[in-house]
């Protein structure tokens, strides 16, 4: 059987390299039961290409890997 691979490639420049990028946060809120406030800790992860800095989610990319999947299946 053959083998085909697909690469996940950036809309804007099709670059196929991708770096991790790491934003962290904390949300603050309140609650009914007391004055104070509680936060959550966030850590948000982006994608972002190595040559127009576009960047993705890790949703967005799943989407198009999804995409590739079905167009194989239908062979």
């Amino acid at each position: 059987m053959n083998e085909i691979q697909d690469y996940f490639v950036c809309d804007s420049c099709s670059n196929k390299k991708f770096s991790l990028v790491f934003n962290f946060s904390l949300r603050f809120h309140g609650v009914n039961f007391s004055d104070d406030l509680i936060y959550e800790r966030l850590k948000e992860e982006t994608y972002e290409c190595t040559e127009c800095k576009k960047a993705y989610t890790i949703r967005q990319i799943e989407e198009r890997l999804g995409e590739f999947k079905k167009k194989h299946k239908k062979r």
